[in-house]
């Protein structure tokens, strides 16, 4: 026996199947949204593994092909790795839902959700983020749930959407995901075309409150078939190891080991304390197997109680301060555009490159077509911008996850197409990390697209604001700009970048559960006022507006229009007519179905010459008309003259020299250049060529 539970969201039944499915997962959803349908699933370890000392959550999103009636590509016609979305879905769903598990449970759980159909009105990933809530919530895992979560789009008239269809999604101005709890929001997720802080807020407070209907509908499925949830052994710290703990070291010595702006001085400090402690504690198997987590939550809560009682920052800033300020652009010869952006000790140098709009990036997801990204932004983290050694394996899910947030502060102030028609990459190299390295790469690609001569409508920096909570709602302390340590030890990363104007995009992690309405507004505001300040004082001195042209090394990209009906001329019979342009020219050329062709170069009599070579295939010949041609077969009664790749005309033997010739080879041989003048078509149809009649240079 299953049961289905329906509610309306968005104009469209929600429905869930409890009971029908997998039944052997501590927690299972069958989730229905219009004809898009996700298998949610949650599962625990029966207990932890061995020497584990964090949370071990996993959160995978599925993409199958089936579910949108294509067959994966590929020589194994399987799915292959996760895709960019399938990425950027999982820690959409991670975020909120981590801290809404105990801090001290251990045993692995997997939430997993299987995209089995996809119906376009209905996106797969809110399905599956309300899945994974209730197959949760339902399970015998702890959890202090339930959370709900809705997205957020606008029209044309900027009215709100309530989880809008993929095309209204991929449209509109705003894409705003919103987690909460029955109080208070626990995860912001954004991209919009520079929506006022105000609207923003607005926006926010919608999905909301959508989701206390969606909270309560789900408490209405857990009180009918959710289950006890099961006990587990806590990894707490006991209170007696910190006690000792003090008697070795006091609060007042930690906090003189933390209170340092030198991340090395730091970790220096306290590797002196754990030896210290490692010494007082060697006959006490039991402290010294603790002594790390006991160490580190020591650590954090002298970092707490300086923010929140002293207002006290480990590296003496005022909570609304800024670190030091750098920035420079062109650091590195020969690319299209580079900058670098340092703040405090977070440095980042991006790298921009230039490309034909041929070279897009195509991406192929649940839709029924492959979609391409004109504008590619990645992010690289290696172990050395933390004084670490770690193998590169490429990047993992944090770097595809600030990639793409840098990527969606940029969009909205990039030119069209027919502005600039390139496509762009732009990548991060973390140079340095001590926080809040996707803000320095979004304020670092920002200037490296200038420098590169891309025409950005606006400047966009970016900033993150941190939180420190006390007892009560009304007991906290916001943090500009924070640094790794106040990261790790508070209670939110609130990162908005945006332009003067407003906001283009934001990413909310927080670790406790929710924020009240008054944090959301001034983490908000602080934010602005920073990146403000940042671009007055740091971005603009380096440079104030994109450069009028691209660099001497980036292509330059010529546009012409022809008729769509010559496309096929200029193409040639399998591509042979604009091969051979590109083989005798050196350029790139694209040609889209209405007759935009775009030519693509560093040299630019390459450049004209095919522009010239494609104007002559495509003219619509007159008598009259010369061209410049060679000699390509000669025949008894005349020869041949190529006037473009693929266009050849006859010169009649006659029409060659003003006197009388027995042999075309007593004047001309193949390969030579020659000046024609058109006299039409012959009886054959061919193009009709004088040397004779054609004035000669």
């Amino acid at each position: 026996m299953f049961k289905t539970y329906s509610i309306e969201v968005g104009g469209r039944t929600l429905s869930v199947d409890i009971g029908r499915v997998s039944a052997q997962a501590n927690g299972a959803a069958f989730m229905h949204y219009g004809d898009t349908t996700v298998l949610s699933t949650a599962t625990a370890s029966e207990k932890p593994r061995d020497g584990i000392d964090f949370f071990p959550l996993s959160v995978e999103f599925e993409e199958k092909f089936y579910a949108i009636g294509k067959m994966p590509g590929g020589f194994n016609k399987r799915e292959g790795k996760a895709s960019e979305n399938s990425v950027l879905t999982s820690r959409v769903i991670d975020r909120p839902m981590r801290p809404l598990f105990p801090k001290d449970y251990r045993n692995d759980v997997t939430l997993n959700n299987l995209v089995m159909s996809v119906d376009p009105a209905c996106r797969p990933e809110i399905v599956a983020m309300l899945g994974s809530a209730i197959a949760t919530c339902i399970s015998d895992i702890p959890f202090d749930g339930p959370c709900a979560m809705t997205q957020i789009g606008m029209d044309e008239n900027g009215e709100f959407i309530i989880n809008p269809g993929q095309e209204a999604w991929d449209k509109g101005d705003l894409k705003l995901t919103v987690a909460s709890t029955a109080k208070k929001v626990i995860m912001i997720e954004a991209g919009a075309n520079e929506i006022p802080e105000s609207r923003m807020l607005e926006a926010i407070y919608t999905g909301h409150d959508q989701n206390q209907k969606i909270i309560e509908w789900i408490n209405g499925i857990v009180a009918e078939v959710g289950k006890t949830k099961h006990t587990y052994e806590s990894y707490a710290v006991p209170e007696e190891l910190f006690e000792a703990m003090k008697k070795v070291t006091s609060p007042e010595e930690m906090e003189k080991a933390v209170f340092t702006d030198e991340k090395q001085v730091r970790e220096a400090n306290i590797s002196a304390i754990k030896e210290k402690m490692a010494e007082a504690f060697a006959d006490n198997e039991e402290y010294l197997a603790r002594l790390d987590d006991a160490l580190y939550q020591y650590e954090k809560k002298t970092v707490r109680k300086m923010i929140l009682k002293d207002h006290k920052r480990p590296d003496g800033r005022e909570i609304t301060q800024i670190r030091p300020l750098a920035a420079e652009v062109d650091i590195i010869p020969r690319v299209h555009g580079s900058a670098m952006f340092t703040r405090g000790q977070t440095q980042i140098c991006d790298v921009v490159t230039l490309a034909p709009l041929s070279e897009a990036q195509k991406v192929e997801g649940l839709d029924e077509f492959v979609k391409t990204k004109r504008y590619i932004h990645q992010y690289n983290f290696p172990a050395y911008s933390v004084g670490e050694t770690k193998v590169s394996r490429g990047p993992g899910r944090r770097e595809i996850g600030h990639g793409a947030l840098a990527e969606r502060a940029l969009l909205p102030v990039l030119p069209s197409e027919e502005e600039f028609p390139y496509s762009i990459r732009a990548v991060s190299e973390t140079f340095e990390s001590n926080g809040s390295t996707s803000m320095a790469s979004t304020c670092a690609s920002c200037m490296s697209l200038m420098a590169a001569g891309v025409p950005i409508k606006k400047m966009v920096a970016g900033i993150s604001c941190g939180l420190v909570t006390g007892d009560t709602d009304d007991d906290f302390v916001l943090l500009t700009d924070i640094q790794g340590l106040e990261d790790f030890f508070g209670d939110m990363d609130f990162k908005v970048t945006g332009t003067k104007d407003g906001i283009t995009a934001i990413q909310m992690d927080i670790k406790i559960h929710g924020l009240t309405r008054p944090i959301v507004e001034g983490a908000i505001a602080r934010c602005r006022d920073a990146r403000l300040f940042i671009m007055e004082n740091c971005m603009k001195k380096a440079i104030a507006e994109p450069r009028k042209e691209v660099n001497a090394y980036a292509p330059k990209i010529d546009r012409m229009t022809i008729d769509p009906d010559k496309i096929g001329d200029v193409v040639g019979q399998r591509g042979k007519t604009i091969n051979e342009i590109v083989a005798r020219t050196g350029v790139k050329i694209d040609i889209t179905d209405d007759g935009a062709v775009s030519i693509c170069g560093t040299d630019k009599q390459g450049m004209a010459d095919a522009q010239k070579m494609i104007e002559t295939i495509v003219t619509d010949f007159e008598a009259g008309q010369i061209f410049s041609g060679t000699v390509v077969s000669i025949k008894e009664f005349g020869c041949f003259v190529e006037f473009a790749p693929g266009k050849e005309g006859m010169v009649h033997i006659s029409r060659i020299a003003d006197r009388r010739i027995d042999k075309v080879e007593d004047v001309l041989s193949i390969g030579d250049k020659v000046k024609v003048v058109c006299l039409g078509k012959d009886k054959m149809g061919r193009m009709s060529f004088s040397i004779k009649d054609c004035p000669q240079d």
